[in-house]
């Protein structure tokens, strides 16, 4: 279940909103790269001892690969005096009490009480939360100065400040704002459900678009079904029933090693093509050669129950090396770079391009 370990921390190796990593000394298994975020625990300073989680540590998990501070026991952190009801990460040890935008404290909460629609926006739905950066990218070469929200559902983070490029968008004034909903927590707004984190987005903080994708860590076991990325099906049908666009992103990948992700990934087919059941559109990078024919066959398989939408892709590469430099943003995907997986980028970006076009 969980590795518990005391250490004690020797330093401070490099913070962004909402988080600090450390360098932390464990007894007999040496120094660890450890992750905390003080608003649940406190800012750790050199000296302090600190509890920590191991296992995602032990696991030697890519994206999680952290220690996580769990407590400062020697220096609690003082007690929270702000507003807010709502419980998330609910009945686990670290369960945290926050303001939802929905709330009946909420200054939202009469704009929202009665809210049932968003007015045809567009509402871009990925799989991953690296295609964050690239969709972005795509819109914003198309429309700049378009006010992009994100909302953050619970399928692998819950924490928002986990991502650092949440914070490093959102610095490069790529991102407005971005909504945690359901289990996770840590954006500009929380909300209760994807539903209200899509009103909240649209009525209190502007949006002219929105991405919807779950945050850093995504859980696959290989089999059909069982991967978070199927709450990307659920978005659209949410996206739908409030009178929005979804506009469904593909997961595709040139480079994967696994077969079931190459071309467009079974992800897609199954969130889309199953659990999807709202009219989306999804478009069809026009990569060109055979993997862009094999990209088009595979996205056939869509076309029943979507709007296939083939979308140039010509200008985005300059647009994403241009947005990671400008941004100061990592395009990375399952540890894979822009030249070595290029198509995932594209395609992500082919489907911002494409919500630039509905505005």
């Amino acid at each position: 279940m969980i590795r518990w370990r005391k250490g004690t921390v020797e330093g401070v190796r490099r913070e962004w909103p909402g988080a600090i990593e450390l360098d932390v000394a464990v007894g007999g298994d040496g120094a660890c790269r450890a992750l905390a975020y003080p608003a649940l625990v406190g800012r750790p300073e050199p000296g302090d001892t600190v509890l920590l989680n191991t296992t995602a540590l032990a696991m030697g998990l890519g994206t999680g690969g952290y220690a996580i501070v769990v407590a400062i026991p020697d220096r609690l952190p003082p007690d929270p005096d702000g507003p807010g009801h709502l419980v998330k990460a609910r009945y686990t040890p670290l369960q945290a009490t926050l303001l939802g935008a929905d709330e009946q404290d909420s200054p939202h909460h009469e704009v929202l009480r009665d809210a049932d629609s968003l007015a045809g926006l567009p509402v871009i739905v990925a799989d991953l939360h690296s295609a964050l950066p690239p969709i972005l990218a795509g819109l914003l070469a198309d429309r700049p100065g378009t006010r992009v929200v994100y909302v953050m559902p619970d399928g692998g983070a819950l924490p928002a400040w986990f991502s650092m490029s949440i914070g490093q968008l959102k610095g490069a004034g790529a991102l407005a704002a971005t909504v945690t909903t359901g289990q996770a927590f840590g954006g500009d707004l929380e909300a209760v459900t994807v539903h209200t984190g899509l009103l909240a987005a649209r009525l209190v903080l502007d949006a002219e678009v929105v991405v919807v994708a779950q945050g850093p860590g995504n859980l696959g076991t290989g089999t059909k079904w069982g991967f978070s990325g199927v709450s990307a099906g659920e978005a659209v049908n949410a996206a739908a029933v409030l009178s929005g666009r979804p506009v469904a992103s593909l997961r595709v990948s040139e480079g994967d090693l696994r077969e079931r992700h190459v071309g467009v990934s079974h992800h897609s087919l199954t969130a889309y093509g199953r659990v999807a059941l709202a009219r989306a559109d999804v478009p069809v990078p026009e990569l060109g050669g055979t993997f862009g024919t094999r990209v088009a066959a595979d996205a056939a398989a869509l076309g029943d129950r979507h709007a296939l939408v083939p979308v140039g892709v010509e200008g985005l590469e300059d647009a994403l090396r241009a947005a990671e430099k400008e941004w100061g943003v990592r395009m990375s995907t399952m540890g894979r770079r822009l030249d070595q997986d290029l198509p995932y980028f594209l395609t992500a970006a082919a489907a911002g391009r494409h919500a630039a076009s509905l505005l």
